[in-house]
């Protein structure tokens, strides 16, 4: 088969690290990176080793042609570059949040079937081996029938208006970089959709949401809380309560590790995570897989589970309105 060429469209931190990943997975690579610096683009380029620079997204696409575009941008250029590659019929992985309101989710994702394209959030942590264990203990029954759960996740942010965090130019606020986390694992593990949700939220300096509180009811019967804030160090972890014991992942968008504790403690579970060297790898797979079988999404992030955090951003967007 072909090797599969990825272009990157942001020349940031976070594209570096899927340049590493890309360099770990057999069959593919970066054929170009483009940003609206060219220095920035070039930079990118001559440290990967990535064969071509641009300064336009549009000019990349029509002369490279990749099999897929990793959109690494600030989450306000999201939805204007994800279409902008669906025009030219070219397949998205876009980092999350992918978008920052239902109504965007909406036309992008009917337009990409439309077009036949694949399309993808990058949630590269529902692929972590830690985060799919976790599922699978629940799954199986390890901790009985689950009856609540919760995930706390957070930082103090530097406290400056022109940061990603607080510029509301830049598509800022808790809810983008980090509540969509805590929406996207707990259903996954629970594998259950969201039924219902209430949010309380805290304004930041800048009017972008600094604090929230999100409460959702996951399926019929499981009641589930997201913790996030860009003011404060929270406790970031992943918890499942059932009625035979309990499941908790450490930092679970990054972690490496899951512990399934029993009431009596006599038959825990402590998995660990020896293999990972760089978990972009597992979602670079997955969009290879997808796009070579002809598939328009991807079973382990559907464009439902893009939709359903983009209806809880709605919520959380209304709440900071009503408080203006």
């Amino acid at each position: 088969m072909p090797i599969f060429r990825f272009a990157i469209m942001g020349a940031g931190k976070i594209a570096r690290k899927f340049c590493d990943a890309v360099a770990l997975t057999e069959g593919c690579c970066v054929c170009a990176v483009a940003s609206k610096s060219m220095d920035r683009a070039r930079a990118l380029a001559s440290e990967k080793g990535i064969p071509a620079a641009y300064d336009s997204y549009e000019q990349m696409l029509e002369q490279e042609k990749p099999d897929c575009v990793y959109i690494s941008a600030t989450c306000d250029a999201h939805y204007a570059l994800s279409m902008l590659c669906a025009e030219h019929g070219v397949s998205v992985l876009c980092e999350k949040a992918m978008f920052t309101c239902l109504s965007d989710a909406e036309r992008f994702f009917s337009f990409a079937e439309e077009k036949g394209i694949f399309s993808m959030e990058a949630l590269w942590s529902r692929f972590l081996p830690a985060v799919r264990t976790a599922r699978k203990w629940v799954s199986d029954g390890e901790i009985g029938i689950p009856v609540a759960a919760e995930m706390g996740i957070g930082f103090a942010a530097k406290n400056d208006p022109d940061n990603r965090y607080f510029s509301p130019r830049l598509g800022g606020g808790a809810a983008n970089d980090l509540t969509v986390y805590g929406i996207q694992l707990l259903t996954w593990v629970l594998d259950r959709p969201i039924t219902r949700a209430s949010a309380e939220v805290i304004p930041a300096f800048t009017g972008v949401d600094a604090t929230s509180m999100v409460l959702m009811l996951l399926g019929d019967d499981v009641p589930a809380l997201v913790r996030s804030s860009l003011l404060a160090n929270v406790d970031q972890q992943l918890v499942v309560y059932g009625t035979d014991g309990k499941i908790m992942i450490p930092r679970p968008h990054f972690g490496a590790e899951a512990f399934l504790i029993k009431p009596d403690e006599t038959h825990n579970v402590h998995f660990r995570d020896e293999t990972t060297v760089n978990g972009f790898t597992y979602e670079i797979e997955e969009t290879m897989r997808c796009v070579n079988s002809g598939f328009t999404e991807s079973p382990v992030v559907p464009h439902s589970s893009t939709l359903a955090c983009c209806r809880v951003f709605d919520l959380i967007s209304a709440r900071l309105n009503k408080g203006q």
